[in-house]
């Protein structure tokens, strides 16, 4: 493992070199020594990831980490969320924010320290568990800026807010951590900072989008009736296997028929179950829907129309109204759309920039992924946040994929082996840099 850090770090440091404009800022000289620290941290993270409710261990790490470096800590907030506060004489609030959560997948990178970790799921299954998005980067990038701002706290002033999140996979994390009051028992940030990595930027660069950054996400259960019976006696029932397909067809229209189409929009049908043999008309159908938006208002319509769409269908299939489907939204899932401050995310920009060079800083379009980041600033208090990409692809990985049109392994995918030890030097410098400028009100 020795021989293993101290190769990778030093890939890292001349690949880096190679696309820095910037590669003498006391940033980087001060993070080089702490390198291979963060490198053992984040081989420790990825090979012990723990799904969404289960982040014990992690969060107890993220605690030590912090309050080793003289953060206050308090520790299982909203679950297994930590938050750590350094203050630091009159200034600012800044908050910066980290996912801790892993995924239920078998890990198949091929690399000598792919994680092994299995459990058994609610339906008593063998799973595997992965940080197949990415989060170990996000918390070692983490503990790694709060390395940089404790040992350059000459240089700010303000109150350092480090917010370790869990149950972002499933929705759920940020929303809990507010509930228990993260804003009135701890601090109110003025500024909320957040990093994700990306699987379609190279590593060394960051990407950014102003305004509307990720999606409104839902989850929709659709429970269609029916009156069961024979196969060969369809006449005599009303098919919900029928009934389902005419739904899932209709529901396309609503995207091409009644939303404008300047305003983006999914709905996407990813389950559909029913039936039990051949010749047998079953009573039940249930579909599964993921809903994808920015503007609230669009959220609204999709499922004002989804409910309409399948009680029509249910009456003109001469269904009584007690036998309508079921549309249920799981609004305890719901993730908002993530919208970054334009103000906010054109300082970062200009920070990020100023630390790693223009040519690796890049502009990022909307995408229809979620988050519930987004959910902090949608407090009462309006709080400016921000989040951007921390490219995490291999370089020659990219090359190839640009040159001969090569897939890559996406976020989520059981291949993801992102290029990390760039992508933390990255993620550290551009936290750092961004921090920096907001507790001195240079951008």
């Amino acid at each position: 493992m020795k021989n293993f850090l101290f190769s990778s770090l030093a890939i890292a440091l001349n690949t880096h070199a190679l696309a820095d404009n910037n590669s003498n800022s006391f940033i980087e000289k001060s993070l080089n020594n702490n390198l291979p620290k963060l490198e053992t941290l984040y081989l420790k993270l990825h090979q012990a990831p723990e799904l969404s409710y289960m982040e014990k261990e992690t969060g107890k790490v993220m605690a030590k980490q912090l309050a080793n470096l003289g953060f206050t800590v308090t520790s299982n907030v909203g679950g297994f969320g930590v938050v750590g506060l350094y203050k630091n004489g009159n200034g600012p609030t800044v908050m910066i924010r980290t996912d801790t959560d892993g995924l239920p997948i078998i890990e198949q990178t091929g690399k000598n320290y792919a994680s092994t970790v299995t459990t058994l799921d609610k339906n008593n299954s063998k799973v595997g568990i992965m940080h197949g998005c990415g989060h170990d980067i996000h918390m070692t990038s983490f503990i790694g800026t709060a390395q940089q701002l404790i040992e350059n706290k000459s240089q700010w002033q303000g109150t350092l807010m480090m917010v370790a999140q869990p149950a972002e996979e499933v929705g759920a994390g940020a929303k809990a951590m507010l509930k228990e009051g993260l804003f009135t028992k701890f601090a109110k940030p003025d500024h909320i900072l957040g990093l994700h990595v990306s699987a379609s930027v190279p590593a060394g660069k960051v990407a950014i989008a102003p305004g509307y950054a990720l999606a409104n996400v839902d989850s929709v259960d659709i429970t269609v009736k029916g009156k069961s019976g024979h196969g060969a006696y369809p006449h005599l029932t009303k098919d919900p296997v029928v009934l389902a397909s005419r739904i899932v067809m209709a529901l396309q229209t609503i995207n091409s028929r009644e939303i404008s189409p300047l305003k983006p929009s999914v709905i996407t049908v990813g389950s559909i179950h029913g039936g039990s043999k051949h010749n047998i008309i079953s009573n039940e159908v249930k579909l599964q829907l993921t809903l994808r938006s920015y503007d609230p208002k669009i959220r609204a319509q999709q499922i004002a129309a989804i409910k309409r769409i399948t009680h029509g269908i249910a009456i003109s299939a001469g269904l009584e109204d007690s036998m309508k489907p079921i549309v249920y939204v799981h609004e305890e899932e719901k993730i908002p759309s993530t919208y970054n401050d334009p103000t906010l995310a054109k300082n970062v920009q200009s920070s990020i920039e100023s630390e790693l060079g223009k040519i690796n800083v890049l502009k990022s379009e909307p995408v229809m992924a979620g988050e519930d980041f987004g959910l902090y600033t949608l407090t009462e208090d309006n709080i400016p946040s921000t989040i951007f990409w921390l490219g995490g692809v291999p370089a020659k990985d990219y090359e190839e994929s640009v040159k001969n049109g090569t897939s890559l392994p996406s976020l989520h995918s059981s291949k993801f082996a992102p290029d990390y030890p760039v992508a933390i030097k990255t993620g550290v410098r551009a936290m750092t840099a961004s921090a920096l400028d907001l507790f001195n009100k240079k951008r």
